[in-house]
């Protein structure tokens, strides 16, 4: 086995022991058993610093060398008492994280409280991303701050969300406290909507059932009844009234539980497509459209049909039977 081989099966070692000692959770306190810390390059240079100052103070019997070394030793000593307190007590919760389209970025609002006293210099990134990505906030006493964490996804699914790492370097850099937490909850990703989006399919005439009248080609209305007492003056079809009254008939109203609705049907086996992808992305964008159109429509996939609706808990519905849709 080469150097590689070992060094990420000691990695999968170290993953599998914070995870034991880190279940996964959506709040979690940070305490003495789950905070780390170990010196900084900044910290090693110190110490090192330290190290010739008292060789040097024994060389050559300087007391006020050793004045000087036993003082900036105890100084570091306190700084990494502090580092670790300023995790140790700390509460970490994240809120609920949006669905997404795949490949766009999702967001993680973590909230980071603290019911005693001011922390500073806390940083928030993912594990799997070095140090330069932090995204850092002070935390008031009593208080609470929100620090924002995106990641892309893969593909669409349901997916867990990445390990999180936690980490101050307050007050000297000396020292670097840390604690790994894995959240418990999970990213919804939808398919990517097709691009250019081909035409929404044609409605299809349904008889019966609330909707619109439909004119016919004469600009005459095909549902109609005899009039009724109370029926407002607007529902009355003056046009075959007309017509009605010249043959010696009576007046008559549209009659709305006749007259053919508009369906909009989204339907998987009329929807084309290359593969199963393709036409989960297509109809994504369909949804997508119909939507911003404002027209009600239904979903039909093998094994799976959503019925004619519209608005926005309708269009998610749509779009997560089609992120967790398989074949």
């Amino acid at each position: 086995m080469g150097t590689g081989g070992i060094a990420r099966g000691w990695k999968r070692r170290l993953d599998a022991w914070f995870e034991q000692r880190s279940p996964r959770s959506d709040s979690v306190l940070l305490t003495h058993r789950n905070v780390y810390i170990v010196p900084t390059k900044a910290g090693l240079l110190y110490g090192f610093t330290l190290a010739v100052l008292l060789v040097a103070s024994i060389n050559y019997q300087l007391n006020l060398g050793y004045v000087l070394t036993f003082l900036l030793a105890g100084s570091a000593l306190v700084s990494m008492h502090m580092t670790h307190g300023t995790l140790r007590g700390l509460t970490l919760h994240l809120r609920p994280v949006h669905p997404v389209f795949a490949g766009d970025t999702a967001t993680l609002e973590a909230v980071l409280s603290s019911a005693d006293r001011a922390r500073y210099g806390m940083g928030l990134r993912l594990r799997t991303l070095d140090a330069s990505t932090l995204s850092h906030t002070d935390v008031p006493a009593g208080d609470q701050a929100v620090l924002h964490i995106g990641f892309v996804p893969g593909g669409r699914g349901r997916h867990a969300l990445p390990a999180l790492v936690v980490e101050t370097r307050f007050p000297l850099g000396l020292f670097r406290a840390w604690s790994v937490w894995h959240p418990a909850m999970s990213v919804l990703v939808y398919p990517r909507p097709e691009r250019p989006a081909s035409a929404l399919p044609a409605a299809r005439g349904v008889s019966g059932g609330p909707g619109r009248a439909r004119v016919t080609s004469g600009g005459e209305f095909e549902g109609v009844r005899p009039y009724r007492r109370g029926d407002p003056p607007k529902t009355i079809a003056w046009k075959q009234t007309a017509k009605t009254l010249a043959g010696g008939g009576e007046l008559v109203s549209r009659d709305h539980h006749s007259h053919t609705q508009q369906q909009l049907w989204l339907d998987w086996h009329s929807c084309g497509g290359a593969n199963a992808e393709a036409r989960l992305s297509r109809l994504a964008a369909w949804i997508v459209e119909a939507e911003r159109r404002d027209a009600a429509w239904g979903l039909s996939l093998p094994a799976c049909e959503l019925p004619m609706g519209q608005g926005d808990a309708h269009r998610q519905r749509g779009l997560e039977a089609l992120a967790l849709w398989t074949a």
